[in-house]
């Protein structure tokens, strides 16, 4: 069984107004799916609506019983009074982490990311890389069964990028499914398993690189950039 199955018939902010529709996917253990798409066509709505963050939906989100789940937002989110140790403490509560877990868990991240230093700053003082750094600690010290991931590199510089993806590596090794929507495609095409094209609302394709090139009649030596122009602009227009 897969640790996610999405069917989602439609979704919006107001009833009668849908944003996105027709959209159906499964996520496996240790893949690693990539969302792609304009900015407004549909790939926050659908993380969203995956959370539950989304006031109407018709369809159906499952996934197996007892899984915990981890988002990454685009922009980072922290209570405006507490520092990062903080907010490490919150977590640990909310998840019933115990201190072992989470000295075992945290204090790498901390010292990968050059936070340690920092810990007991509030995050509002952080530059925007620090901010980055600092939620991707938080939705990766619990040890997520799901990560789910909305534009993950940016504000990261090329160190931070590394380790990120690193760290993505690890996760996948340790079968976590990741969602990551994303613009930076040459990144996504050499990391992800396979994709989803979202286009106005509607998921346009699906599949590995080479079946997307496949579907829109490209050659092995295309890359995912040329298949996303010609599945959403056109033979026509390009």
């Amino acid at each position: 069984m897969s640790l996610l199955s999405v069917r989602i018939e439609e979704a919006g902010y107001e009833l009668d107004k849908k944003m996105i529709q027709d959209i159906r996917f499964q996520l496996d253990r240790g893949e690693l799916v990539g969302i792609i798409g304009a900015n407004g066509a549909g790939k926050s709505t659908t993380i969203k609506s995956i959370l539950g963050l989304m006031p109407f939906i018709n369809g159906k989100i499952e996934k197996q019983e007892n899984l915990t789940v981890s988002y990454l937002p685009e922009h980072p989110v922290f209570y405006d009074e507490l520092t990062l140790q903080e907010h490490i403490d919150f977590v640990a509560a909310v998840e019933g982490i115990s201190d072992e877990q989470l000295s075992a868990r945290t204090l790498p991240l901390l010292e990968k990311f050059n936070l340690k230093e920092h810990v007991h700053e509030v995050p509002g003082t952080y530059s925007k890389g620090m901010r980055q750094k600092a939620m991707i600690i938080l939705a990766l010290m619990k040890s997520p069964d799901i990560l789910i991931v909305d534009e993950p590199f940016i504000g990261l510089d090329p160190v931070a990028t590394k380790l990120l993806l690193d760290l993505i590596n690890e996760e996948r090794q340790r079968g976590t499914g990741i969602l990551m929507s994303t613009h930076v495609l040459d990144t996504a095409e050499k990391i992800c398993n396979r994709f989803l094209l979202i286009d106005n609302g509607c998921l346009t394709a699906q599949g590995t690189l080479s079946e997307l090139q496949e579907q829109c009649g490209r050659t092995a030596n295309h890359s995912l950039l040329d298949c996303f122009h010609h599945l959403t602009v056109g033979e026509g227009d390009e």
